[in-house]
């Protein structure tokens, strides 16, 4: 029966989490044809999104608005719609604690919610980023009763859980219901690959959640590709984002390293890239950002201290990565110092803070940590980014986005460039500016006035 609905697109969707990937997946399901329910529990970003305004860049207002007026796309608070689902998206967030490991609160609650409303031909699929082993060991036992039950008596446990009192027999995974996890894959303001077009990872607990879930997704994503477990597409997702952190913190030491020998890392690196074979460009800059590749690796190193191994390269790529912003802020002082001032009392000029050019995602991003190593010296911050209006630091002040003039940039002492967004007319900057400390390389079609900047 669930095959044909999905088939058919007349199965309801439901998507839990509609931040970046989980809007995102709404509006790419209810495109296809099924009729989505989305879920969160702020109410009011339910409010918003009724309205039809996205907070997400890739999800137009027009495309969100045409859906929900369409009856296509429904939203809500309410987690008893879960009992009216046939499918199920997890897309809820998995950040670190304050020491580092994986805070399991969104996923654990998500799942508790689907639980009490589980019913008979029912999908459920975690995308949520996550350490290898979480569906199998956390996520089944919470939809599996007497699966935890076992597990909990082989441990010897004293307070087994209460089965379901509503059936004599609970629901059996890959019988009676359906598991499997997807990594998403979305990158915000990537262009060339987005939801639909970019293959889809898909394990299930058994061969038949890894047949319904493939079903389901090929219904709107245009390639999917199956593996043998939820461990193996777990550990796919953190292989992904760790080969990405390593190889950022490989290219920052590189940095390092050639500001110490007064050589051009940006240069290089475009050298090395002509290179057709055995060689992936990689770019230096104020540290790492975005949800994804600052947090996912430590699932991955936290995960192999289970297992008694220390994962040295993916903790040694973090470290070099988390020394980025002191690195910049070393590059302010000596910017500072050429004109014989000192950080304590200047104004410096902040040009983007989100994580990325060209998007407005702050999630992460390093600007956040260079704005308080810097504020921490003495110095007065003002900002741009033309897509972020305003920011708020830690101590609750509110800072508001500069328009970019000839007389602002000329007030402050020093230019530093955290995002390298397109619509900034760096010509102006280098132009008007003292000095400008660029991490991107932002300013290399500039012609005239490169003494005044200063590259890592």
């Amino acid at each position: 029966m669930l095959f044909k609905k999905i088939e058919t697109c007349t199965a309801h969707a439901g998507v839990i989490g509609l931040g970046y990937v989980g809007l995102s997946l709404m509006v790419a399901i209810a495109d296809a044809g099924f009729r989505v329910t989305g879920i969160d529990i702020n109410p009011q970003k339910i409010e918003q999104l009724k309205r039809g305004t996205s907070d997400v860049p890739d999800v137009p207002d027009a495309v969100l608005s045409s859906l929900i007026a369409t009856g296509r796309i429904q939203l809500t608070t309410d987690y008893n719609v879960l009992s009216e689902l046939d499918t199920v998206n997890i897309c809820v967030p998995t950040p670190l604690n304050k020491n580092r490991t994986p805070d399991m609160q969104f996923i654990t609650t998500a799942v508790d919610q689907i639980a009490q409303h589980l019913h008979r031909e029912q999908l459920i699929i975690l995308e949520s980023t996550t350490y290898p082993g979480t569906t199998e060991e956390i996520v089944l036992p919470m939809l599996q009763p007497n699966l935890k039950k076992k597990m909990i008596e082989a441990d010897c446990s004293t307070n087994p859980p209460s089965l379901s009192s509503d059936s004599a027999e609970p629901l059996q995974v890959g019988r009676d219901f359906y598991l499997a996890f997807s990594p998403e894959r979305i990158e915000p303001g990537n262009t060339t690959y987005f939801m639909t077009n970019t293959p889809k990872i898909v394990g299930g607990v058994t061969p038949k959640c890894t047949q319904v879930a493939k079903t389901f997704y090929e219904q709107f994503i245009n390639k999917t590709y199956t593996v043998t477990s939820p461990r193996i597409a777990e550990m796919a997702k953190l292989l992904e984002n760790t080969f990405r952190s390593v190889n950022i913190g490989l290219i920052n030491e590189i940095a390092l390293i050639c500001d110490r020998m007064d050589l051009d890392v940006w240069e290089i690196i475009e050298a090395a890239a002509t290179k057709p074979f055995g060689f992936m460009p990689f770019y230096p800059g104020p540290g790492l950002g975005g949800h994804c590749i600052p947090i996912d690796p430590h699932y991955l190193s936290w995960q192999a201290r289970n297992y008694n191994y220390h994962a040295r390269f993916i903790e040694l790529a973090s470290e070099i990565n988390s020394s980025m912003p002191k690195y910049v802020l070393d590059k302010v002082i000596h910017a500072l110092n050429l004109q014989r001032k000192p950080l304590n009392g200047s104004n410096i000029l902040i040009l983007g803070v989100a994580y990325k050019k060209d998007i407005g995602d702050t999630r992460e991003s390093p600007a956040f940590e260079v704005i308080r190593l810097i504020l921490d010296k003495g110095a007065q911050i003002l900002y741009h980014d033309p897509h972020v209006s305003q920011i708020v630091l830690e101590k609750g002040k509110t800072y508001y986005s500069q328009t970019l003039t000839p007389a602002v940039v000329k007030s402050v002492d020093c230019v530093v460039i955290l995002t390298d967004h397109s619509t900034v007319d760096y010509d102006l900057i280098v132009r008007h500016a003292p000095v400008v400390v660029d991490t991107r390389n932002a300013t290399r079609a500039v012609q005239n006035g490169s003494r005044k900047i200063i590259k890592i």
